[in-house]
């Protein structure tokens, strides 16, 4: 098999964790399959994915080998692989258009981001830097709310012709017209916005459809978050939030037995608390009814690193990404988004889309 050049956007907490994650899982021996739901898959493992391409706007960054930079501040996640050799990509200024909320200038420079005196990427500029370093897989993981810089990094992608995979709640696989302009262009996309391996959104929908297939009624639920890093610092600025909001709240109302009203479910961030730095707080509550009418409550708190909890999961949708080159497929790619990400073109109950991953791993099915 051939490796994966990937290209980052956005070299924060989450591409701190991805990149750890290359270098653990390459060493073999005890880390092999220990918290990846694919150790090979369709005959990639984590090893064959380089880094070769990354994009931030941090002056701590921009300019520095992705192995280093995942280190620098604001990035506070866990450090659970301290021996990352170079990559030989070094960091390029990105563009910032919305990507920063001048909000978080009023924090302390380590909790924050300190925007580089550079001159900003162009779309020539990244599209020149995607097809010199080889990338056949974009990964985007801006800050939430970063919808116009997004959609630049997915216009580049398109025009390079590489596949891109949308980590974040920004519209774009499940956005028809942009699900069109990637399947005219024959490029795969995934998206949109990624579910982390055993984080508050898919437990909050595994019990969801716990309730719906017990035939207990569900009638009202929360679900409040609260974490330290620049992901909860960003959005504090509420106006940043709105396709967070749906996302995770259109994840749980999913796979419900029937849709609540919208005073009933409450899905979302709640807080920052600097101090948790990486580690994100789910507190979950859902209240109910089951036989005879009677009622029932579920209380239930969650804590995770929140970005190592992201991490496989992006590995398995860059993998799916390259799996969709190779066959030749543009435009959404409908069975691993629907698996992966929290708002997918399509919904469908976790198990449906297991299966499905499965078969279009294996290649018996279409995306």
């Amino acid at each position: 098999m051939t490796s994966i050049p990937v290209a980052i956007i956005g070299v924060g907490n989450c591409a701190s964790s991805l990149v750890q994650g290359l270098s653990y899982y390459s060493n073999g021996g005890s880390n092999d399959e220990q918290g990846l739901m694919h150790w090979d898959l369709a005959g990639y493992r984590p090893k064959d994915i380089q880094v070769v391409a990354a994009w931030d706007v941090d002056a701590r960054k921009v300019g520095k080998d992705v192995s280093e930079a995942i280190f620098a501040k604001p990035n506070c996640t866990a450090i659970f692989c301290d021996h990352v050799g170079p990559t030989g990509a070094k960091v390029s200024m990105g563009r910032i258009l919305d990507g920063v909320s001048d909000h978080m200038n009023t924090y302390h420079e380590d909790r924050r981001f300190v925007l580089a005196d550079m001159p900003q990427a162009t779309k020539a500029s990244v599209v020149e830097e995607l097809k010199r370093s080889g990338a056949q897989v974009m990964t985007n993981y801006l800050p939430v709310g970063s919808q116009e810089a997004t959609e630049f990094y997915a216009d580049a992608a398109i025009t390079a012709g590489v596949a891109f995979v949308n980590n974040i709640p920004v519209f774009i696989a499940s956005n028809p017209v942009w699900a069109e302009r990637f399947r005219a262009a024959g490029v795969p996309i995934l998206g949109d916005d990624i579910k982390a391996q055993l984080g508050a959104t898919i437990v909050h929908r595994t019990l969801t459809d716990l309730f719906a297939k017990r035939g207990v009624t569900l009638d009202r639920t929360y679900q409040l978050n609260t974490g330290g890093n620049t992901d909860f610092l960003n959005m504090t600025n509420k106006d940043r939030l709105a396709s967070k909001k749906e996302s995770k709240t259109e994840a749980v109302q999913s796979v419900a037995h029937s849709r609540l009203d919208d005073d009933n479910i409450h899905v979302g961030p709640s807080d920052y608390v600097a101090w948790q730095n990486d580690n994100k707080v789910c507190f979950l509550r859902m209240e109910g009814r089951m036989f005879g009418g009677v009622p029932l409550n579920l209380e239930l708190r969650l804590s995770v690193e929140d970005s190592p909890n992201s991490a496989g999961v992006a590995i398995d949708m860059i993998r799916c990404a390259k799996v969709a080159l190779d066959r030749g497929e543009g435009g959404p790619i409908l069975v691993p988004s629907s698996y992966f990400c929290k708002h997918p073109p399509v919904q469908t109950t976790d198990d449906e889309a297991f299966t499905a991953l499965e078969a279009f791993i294996a290649g018996t099915s279409k995306h």
